[in-house]
């Protein structure tokens, strides 16, 4: 747990000569799980300068097993593409590795299997670990239809995940959300805690604020985008599409914090009961540190 005398919404510097976590300042995950820093962009292959790992024991993923899985070479793994229709939505999923544990990675948004986790795919899965990914219900090649923004979709891309894993066969899993996907994980873990055996979380919150309105008002022309952030998601959604929907999401968000006070998930929170790994970047332009300090305060065991 953090220290009594540390608070929600300490600065970075703080935090580190407190050391209730450890930076890290080299690619994280033992250089080979990729997260990224910044939500702008949804090439994972690109690396955060700066990340925050808990550096108690009780890690939802000991560090030295996923070290271990990197090093592992794909002859051991399978791959499977594939469609599945689930609830009357057609999903694209992708599984690799032959492994007994298994784990579900759930992108951001607007992302996709190739787009956030791509890295992860190629480098983790071995004969102890399988990999389970998805485009989300409006994502990637999940569609048509389009994505459907309203105040309850990641709620509704929770429900449809777990019988989606359901379905695949696996009735015990755990979960690696990014961004929006890390909102979609703690809300499958709230809910359907039976399945879920331990949870990795990044760059996500549990309610919006004022501040993270205004950043988003600002992010909400594409056309202000570098190239460099822009072109990977036109070129999956096409430019015309890919600039509505990411407006969608900004009027979405924004509409959660102005008629329901921002809450995500917050009252889930006490609900999650699988050890859970909290992960977020100090330069995080999006999302304000306070979130990882709340997550933790409110996610019992949480690291």
């Amino acid at each position: 747990m953090l220290p009594v005398h540390t608070r929600v919404g300490s600065r970075p510097r703080r935090l580190v000569e407190r050391r209730p976590f450890t930076v890290v300042t080299e690619p994280f995950y033992v250089q080979k799980l990729r997260v990224l820093g910044d939500r702008q962009c949804h090439n994972t292959a690109k690396l955060p300068t700066e990340i925050m790992i808990s550096q108690s024991g009780r890690t939802a993923f000991s560090l030295a097993q996923l070290k271990s899985s990197t090093l592992r070479s794909l002859h051991t793994s399978r791959l499977a593409r594939g469609e599945i229709n689930v609830l009357g939505k057609r999903l694209n999923y992708e599984e690799v590795g032959s492994g007994d544990q298994v784990l579900l990675c759930l992108p951001g948004a607007l992302g996709t299997i190739k787009s956030d986790f791509g890295p992860q795919l190629k480098n983790l899965p071995s004969k102890h670990l399988r990999l389970v990914a998805w485009d989300p219900p409006g994502y990637g090649k999940s569609r048509p239809p389009n994505r459907d923004f309203n105040f309850d979709s990641l709620r509704t891309d929770a429900t449809i995940a777990a019988v989606m894993m359901k379905n695949l066969g696996y009735k015990k899993y755990s979960l690696l959300g990014w961004s929006d996907g890390g909102i979609t994980a703690m809300l499958l873990a709230a809910g359907f805690p039976q399945h879920v055996e331990k949870m990795v979380i990044f760059g996500a919150n549990a309610y919006v604020t004022k501040e993270e309105t205004e950043i988003c008002k600002d992010l909400r022309d594409v056309d202000n985008w570098s190239p460099k952030m822009r072109t990977p998601l036109e070129a999956i959604y096409g430019r015309d599409y890919f600039k509505s929907a990411w407006e969608s999401w900004v009027d979405t968000y924004i509409g959660i914090y102005c008629e329901r006070g921002g809450d995500l998930c917050k009252s889930d929170l006490p609900n999650i009961v699988c050890p859970t790994l909290i992960v977020h970047g100090l330069q995080d332009p999006v999302v304000p540190i306070e979130h990882p300090y709340y997550l933790h305060e409110n996610i019992q065991g949480s690291e």
